[in-house]
């Protein structure tokens, strides 16, 4: 369970040197398309790589195989808030964009675990107003 931990560190690190690299590379062309299809295309060649070294043509028929029509949700919502993150970033500074996407996601999060599993209790409720309020006061600075 530790590693979990830490790869979800990591990650969190990694969003934030993301988003800043990505706000550099836009702030040098004419919109922020560029830097956005320029992290897509790296991603899917990183990704094709893999695949490819893991499980060679098949691993290809095997995803075309999965493919149906919302399957193409997951990536236009990653590029979605890629796009939203570059813009907070932009606009209102790095605590301040990931504040309210950290707590737009707990909010959202705990929606979905409470609909699914049934729980409840004062204890996340709580969690989710501190939070919220804390990614009030950070982004009202």
């Amino acid at each position: 369970m530790a590693w979990v931990v830490a790869l979800l560190i990591a990650a969190g690190a990694a969003l934030v040197v993301q988003n800043l690299l990505m706000v550099h590379i836009s702030s040098g062309v004419s919109t922020v398309l560029v830097a956005l299809l320029l992290n897509s295309a790296v991603g899917l060649v990183v990704l094709l790589t893999l695949l490819l070294a893991r499980s060679g043509m098949a691993g290809l028929g095997e995803m075309f195989a999965t493919l149906r029509y919302w399957s193409v949700l997951p990536g236009v919502l990653g590029s979605f808030i890629v796009f939203a993150s570059i813009s907070g970033y932009q606009r209102l500074g790095a605590a301040a964009a990931i504040s309210v996407l950290i707590a737009s996601q707990l909010v959202v999060g705990l929606g979905v675990d409470m609909f699914r599993s049934g729980w409840s209790g004062l204890s996340p409720l709580l969690g989710v107003i501190l939070l919220v309020g804390g990614a009030w006061l950070v982004a009202s600075r």
